[in-house]
């Protein structure tokens, strides 16, 4: 049976399982991951909830393409959150769920513990759909919010009674989530929001704003011309490019970082869809990727997981990916009819990029025989030609509250009030606009992946709208916090996790007949802790921002100072690491590439230690040669399981170096199953 093939029997089963007219307990407005694990939680706390969905599906990216989750410290995804990512590993558990892959042969499955974190789409809506139906939760689908002025909220002083459909259809209830990834609801009720960039002073923040320094990751590494005809700035602009001048770096802006859809992609023929020439394919929208392969970058322009059963998450990568760069910054404000405008512009523009780099002349033939092995599955998404039913909105209106979570927060730099979740993944800023250097050259902006250290706590203040915008109102997706901080927080788990806590507060809420405002913090942490929420991080204290390779004990040579054979990436995604962050492969051109880190070191033994940084898509096998006095000895290290002893590194052995001889150790991608890291190596003399 084709996955997705049962997905409208229970359409029509929660559709005419929806009273419109009964007032619930929650009304929740989107049905993304956090009205899943909100509906539940209310229905566990003995309340009513219905899930309004303007489109036919749940889920929202989790179920859309986004399946190699952004997890970070996996140890502070607790609750309902958890258990999904449970129930996914048990039904991978099933030999059956094996139609594409051994069981045995998915890495990703093998290493995941109680849980598994990389799925397919359809067996992700599947579990959300059943789920909802053992506790009878109503979902209604293709209802849209009345966003004109006035009409879609109605209030009884400082309450929303009901919110109000497109199609006149009113949803009375006690309390109301807005689950959206838009903020739709919050905006029609009258709470104060923001949209793009603060200033870096606005909230005493050092990455927020227009941000050119730290562009490294997704960028252009070889010179490409922005002109229609190159060297002529009469000509104009390519497509995408925005002319300047523009702010210095930490002002603020109206720009979003940039959309894309997550495609799925299959590497089994027998599942597989040719990538094909959309409607409205306009060959100069991809001009840039055609000049940057031809001025020497060739690199496979995509970031590629693979899921079970031979299939992907597929996310932007490198200079000109599938992030339609500087086309959503009207998105979150404009009518349905514009963002459906906006939605066909991206899937015109990606569907084209994926067509070009499989069949365009003027590609590189390297690039288009990787292509070749690539389509979008048969199996996902059968009633969109295998095309993603959600687009990645990783940015939208963000709430302002009494309390706004910032980068202070992120790092902990301040003690943050009322915790009822936790983030960890990196602050994670995609490219928001495209521009000429001074040296005439194009260029992206916006791109930001700094590490925040470790686990952080998010406020319960951060939830609720100022009380005189909203006394029964939570908004857990479009939550209170800065540009930066929403970088890390917008992750799915988390979104779960902030729904389950808002579910919770508006059922106490409910029970007290307080303000969501007024509710003692004390009793909502005790509940939430009963129900396995994290709410504070009980591991190792957080490194911040990255161990001082100053301040290490013997030579430490960091990733910085060590000699690359190919290209190496930087990032620090992952905390855990040695100063600002690690060289990883990218998981591509296996065999071509290497890091060597040499040492001057004084005569004698010395133990040489290895750090990097573990998660769930390195490589089982990294090849690492040491180079010592007498020889040198080869290590083969796992970087998918954590460090023993709970430190960032793993002992090669001790060996013996003389002054003036080489001492280096170099890791290599050959062979290996996986994304390489390269941190730093630190040589630690030992004492006979």
């Amino acid at each position: 049976m084709k996955y997705g093939a049962g997905l409208l029997a229970a359409w029509v089963f929660f559709t005419q399982g929806a009273t419109a007219a009964e007032a619930h307990d929650l009304v929740i407005y989107g049905g993304t991951p956090a009205a899943v694990s909100a509906a539940i939680q209310a229905a566990r706390m003995g309340k009513t909830a219905i899930i309004i969905e303007p489109s036919k599906n749940i889920g929202g990216l989790t179920t859309a393409g986004l399946g190699a989750t952004d997890t970070g410290n996996k140890t502070v995804i607790g609750g309902i959150s958890r258990e999904f990512y449970q129930r996914l590993r048990k039904h991978y558990d099933n030999p059956s769920s094996w139609k594409f892959e051994k069981q045995s042969a998915n890495k990703s499955y093998q290493g995941g513990g109680d849980a598994i974190w990389t799925f397919e789409p359809a067996v992700a809506e599947k579990i959300f759909t059943d789920w909802l139906k053992e506790y009878k939760i109503p979902v209604v689908f293709g209802e849209r919010l009345n966003r004109k002025p006035g009409q879609g909220v109605k209030k009884q002083g400082g309450r929303i009674s009901a919110i109000v459909m497109e199609s006149g259809q009113e949803y009375p209830g006690k309390m109301f989530l807005d689950t959206t990834y838009e903020g739709d609801l919050l905006a029609a009720a009258g709470v104060s929001y923001h949209l793009g960039r603060e200033a870096n002073a606005t909230y005493k923040e050092t990455l927020n704003g227009i941000e050119k320094r730290l562009n490294k990751s997704h960028q252009f590494i070889v010179p490409v011309d922005p002109y229609k005809i190159k060297g002529d700035p009469k000509s104009g602009l390519l497509p995408g490019i925005e002319a300047g001048p523009h702010p210095e770096d930490g002002a603020a802006d109206h720009r979003l970082q940039a959309y894309c859809y997550r495609m799925c992609m299959s590497n089994v023929e027998a599942n597989r869809i040719p990538f094909p020439k959309p409607d409205g394919y306009d060959e100069s929208a991809h001009e840039l990727l055609l000049r940057n392969f031809e001025a020497g970058d060739l690199r496979l322009p995509l970031s590629i997981h693979m899921m079970p059963n031979g299939k992907t998450d597929t996310n932007n990568n490198f200079a000109v990916s599938t992030d339609y760069i500087g086309a959503n910054y009207l998105y979150p404000e404009a009518s349905y009819e514009e963002r459906e405008k906006i939605l066909k512009e991206h899937e015109v523009y990606q569907k084209g990029l994926m067509w070009t780099m499989a069949n365009h002349p003027r590609v590189p033939q390297k690039i288009r025989d990787q292509m070749k092995v690539w389509g979008l599955p048969k199996d996902e998404f059968v009633n969109n030609g295998g095309w993603p039913h959600q687009i990645y909105v990783r940015e939208g209106r963000r709430m302002i509250s009494s309390y706004v979570v910032t980068e202070l927060d992120c790092r902990r730099l301040r003690d943050t009030p009322a915790s009822v979740g936790m983030g960890s993944y990196n602050m994670d800023s995609h490219n928001c606009m495209r521009f000429v250097s001074p040296e005439g050259k194009v260029k992206n902006e916006g791109d930001i992946q700094v590490s925040p250290g470790g686990p952080y706590k998010i406020s319960y203040l951060s939830l609720a709208p100022k009380k005189d915008q909203g006394e029964n109102l939570l908004v857990p997706v479009c939550l209170s916090c800065s540009h930066m901080a929403y970088g890390s927080i917008r992750m799915e788990p988390v979104f779960m996790v902030l729904g389950q806590s808002a579910a919770t507060a508006a059922c106490m809420s409910i029970d007290s007949g307080k303000a969501v405002q007024d509710l003692p913090y004390e009793l909502l942490r005790e509940r939430l802790l009963k129900d396995k929420q994290v709410v504070e991080y009980q591991g190792a204290p957080p490194t911040e921002p990255g161990l001082d390779p100053k301040k290490m004990p013997g030579v430490v040579v960091d990733d910085v100072q060590a000699k690359k054979t190919g290209d190496w990436p930087h990032s620090s995604s992952t905390s855990g690491f040695v100063g600002e962050g690690y060289l990883h492969d990218g998981a591509t051109d296996k065999g071509k590439k290497t890091v060597a880190f040499e040492a001057n070191l004084d005569s004698g033994n010395y133990e040489v230690r290895l750090y990097y940084t573990q998660n769930g898509n390195r490589a089982t096998k990294v090849p690492v040669t040491i180079q010592f006095a007498d020889g040198e000895k080869k290590a083969v290290v796992n970087q998918r399981v954590s460090p023993p002893r709970g430190v960032k590194y793993v002992s090669l052995g001790t060996f013996a170096f003389a002054k003036g001889k080489p001492a280096v150790v170099v890791i290599s991608n050959a062979g290996t199953d996986g994304h390489v890291i390269a941190d730093a190596v630190q040589f630690l003399p030992v004492m006979k």
